[in-house]
């Protein structure tokens, strides 16, 4: 409520600590200026006791509960008349502002006085508002503005804020710094979350983060000289596209808890479900790039990350985000901690009993599996002259090991040459391979949809898994349904070039294989949370064909491992992988590496099929573990907002 009155204010000073006399300062025109510029005119008394550190924080603690000294108390009385009481501490006041104390206790006076005429900054909208208001008057008295102070005059913030964001990014693979995470996230929320008016602060967190995280994509440019002399000038704006696009994205979940105006307990908890929301929305932004969810940072530790099972990476990610958030202010944020630690806990303790009933699982009568990892150059895969020695190195890679396999699995787009496919799905071509390897392939080509009018221009062209038996024949072709932004097809409409402009496939589905069934994935169709498995269907396994040769020994190849083995964990379901270039791996479905091969080796690597199970995560799905999360905010948000006297 804001009063009105017809005459002149009282101020009254006490001076509880001698430290004050020294200090001129003109308490009767500061107030008087603070009132009018509200709009009223004042008639009334105010009183103003100067005091220090030990009175202040024993009335802090009597009256706000808080055990603390602090630079301003206001005690209204909801009087038209006596309006209430402002204590100020000499040494608070002291302590933050000590080149300008005389400014700075002018300002806690005008703050003082607004409140003493109902103005609070509980929420956001309310301290933005009281923050202007306080602005306008200080500049009446010749005094800056303290906020444009606070957040432009500290050229560095944006700087330490970017570096929070490059410092985030250390507790993925291959580094695990998980430490680093926590720091870096933590960092920039404490400084974000005390500077309200602030915008280039969450932006700048972003750049940094997203620059650190993905910076591995442009390595793609330089791999096969070919493309790197035509796509090596876009190596610039590719590094400010994903500082752009990078800072925007991850600066919402700090504009949106920004947003709800919450400034108190229960703060962590949104800025956790505006977190895991965002995280949420890169499943689909561009056909999606949902990379390294913060869950990912547990996977040096089986029994916190098989929590996925029960919540998959969405609610861990949130758990992790709220604890981070809680851990900047223990005291403000307690009642946060309260909601987060006991997920944490039930949440490792399910990790335990995850792996452990997987591992008490029977394994399934499974086919023995040869993973083939040619490792060669990528110039050498694309050389139209090379084919046929192509061709020959596979297949004679894949005769390496011991024993027969039942299953042979070739990386993505390991076939060289174009498989043709007419416009109602039939396969216009056997596969030689396959026969001359007396065995089933599975591999990753290209193939083409060819029109009846046999026009080029007409034809559709695609990145496909195709299943072929012993025979030769091709009995089932899956094609890639998440396509790779400015990869395999341009978002922007062309203003960006792209290498390839690939048709979509029909999305998820079960192959079966002699009554052995997989669901598959090609590349990083793997990353997509709850996408692979149709609803209800229990695939033996999945099967992931993939090519890394395109990021070298960036952490980009180590992270997409740690992709796949989220997939398993969240889904209960072994995972086979087929990587050109390394990493090829068996992952089992508690996430756990049962062999695999590394980066640069050719080599081939067998196996069996391990046991699966169906995880909680895989029932609730991802769009409702999001609702639960979102309900809960909504709950947390509405009932405990706190009540304006």
């Amino acid at each position: 409520m804001i009063y009105d009155f017809s005459m002149s204010i009282k101020v009254f000073i006490t001076i509880n600590d001698p430290r004050w006399e020294k200090h001129k300062i003109d308490f009767d025109k500061i107030v008087d200026t603070a009132i009018r510029a509200t709009g009223a005119n004042g008639d009334g008394e105010v009183s103003i006791i100067l005091t220090n550190d030990s009175e202040i924080q024993e009335l802090n603690k009597k009256y706000r509960g808080k055990d603390a000294p602090t630079n301003v108390l206001s005690f209204e009385t909801g009087d038209s008349e006596l309006l209430g009481d402002i204590f100020i501490s000499f040494d608070t006041v002291m302590r933050e502002l000590p080149n300008d104390f005389i400014a700075h206790a002018s300002h806690m006076v005008v703050h003082g006085v607004l409140h003493l005429l109902g103005h609070d900054h509980i929420n956001d909208s309310d301290a933005d508002k009281m923050e202007s208001l306080e602005s306008k008057i200080l500049k009446k008295l010749g005094i800056g503005d303290p906020y444009k102070t606070e957040i432009r005059g500290k050229y560095y913030l944006p700087v330490l804020t970017f570096l929070c964001g490059v410092i985030a990014s250390l507790g993925f693979a291959p580094f695990y710094l998980w430490p680093a995470t926590l720091i870096g996230i933590g960092g920039a929320y404490a400084i974000i979350s005390t500077r309200k008016k602030s915008y280039l602060l969450p932006f700048a967190f972003g750049a940094g983060y997203a620059v650190a995280n993905f910076w591995w994509v442009l390595n793609s440019i330089y791999v096969v000289p070919e493309l790197a002399a035509q796509f090596a000038i876009w190596t610039a704006p590719g590094v400010i596209g994903i500082a752009l696009f990078g800072g925007i994205v991850f600066a919402l979940p700090f504009l949106l808890t920004k947003w709800t105006g919450v400034n108190n307990w229960y703060r962590p908890i949104i800025f956790a479900a505006a977190w895991t929301f965002v995280l949420w929305l890169r499943e689909w932004l561009l056909t999606g790039f949902p990379w390294n969810p913060i869950a990912n940072i547990t996977m040096p530790w089986p029994a916190l990350s098989n929590s996925m099972a029960l919540w998959g990476a969405l609610g861990l990610t949130f758990i992790i985000i709220g604890l981070i958030a809680a851990c900047t202010n223990p005291k403000k944020y307690k009642w946060s901690f309260a909601l987060f630690v006991p997920l944490l806990i039930i949440g490792i303790g399910y990790g335990h009993y995850n792996i452990h009933a997987i591992n008490k699982l029977p394994a399934p009568e499974s086919p023995i599996i040869r993973i083939i990892q040619p490792a060669a150059g990528q110039s050498f895969k694309i050389n139209r002259e090379a084919v046929d020695e192509a061709v020959r190195q596979l297949v004679e890679l894949s005769r390496t090991g011991d024993g027969n396999p039942d299953i042979i699995i070739w990386p993505e787009t390991a076939y060289p040459i174009l498989i043709p496919f007419d416009m109602d799905g039939n396969v216009l071509v056997d596969f030689a391979p396959a026969r001359e390897l007396n065995a089933t392939v599975i591999a990753g080509v290209n193939t083409v949809r060819v029109p009846e009018s046999r026009n080029i221009r007409d034809a559709q062209f695609y990145n496909s898994m195709i299943v072929a038996d012993a025979t030769g024949t091709i009995n089932h072709i899956y094609h890639k349904s998440h396509l790779v932004p400015f990869g395999e097809y341009g978002p922007l409409g062309g203003l960006v070039p792209t290498p390839g402009e690939m048709s979509r496939g029909d999305g998820p589905e079960v192959i079966n294989i002699n009554d052995f069934t997989f669901s598959p994935a090609i590349c990083y169709e793997i990353i997509f949370s709850d996408s692979l498995v149709p609803r209800g269907a229990r695939p033996n396994m999945i099967i992931n064909i993939t090519n890394d040769t395109w990021f070298g020994r960036t952490p980009g190849p180590y992270q997409h491992l740690d992709m796949t083995r989220r997939h398993a964990i969240e889904s209960g379901v072994p995972v086979i992988r087929a990587n050109y270039s390394g990493i090829s791996a068996f992952v089992a479905a508690d996430g756990t590496i049962i062999s695999s091969l590394p980066i640069g080796v050719a080599g081939t690597l067998d196996g069996t099929v391990g046991a699966s199970r169906i995880t909680p995560y895989r029932i609730i799905g991802r769009n409702w573990m999001m609702a639960i999360i979102l309900l809960l905010s909504i709950a947390v948000y509405r009932f405990g907002r706190p009540k304006k006297d």
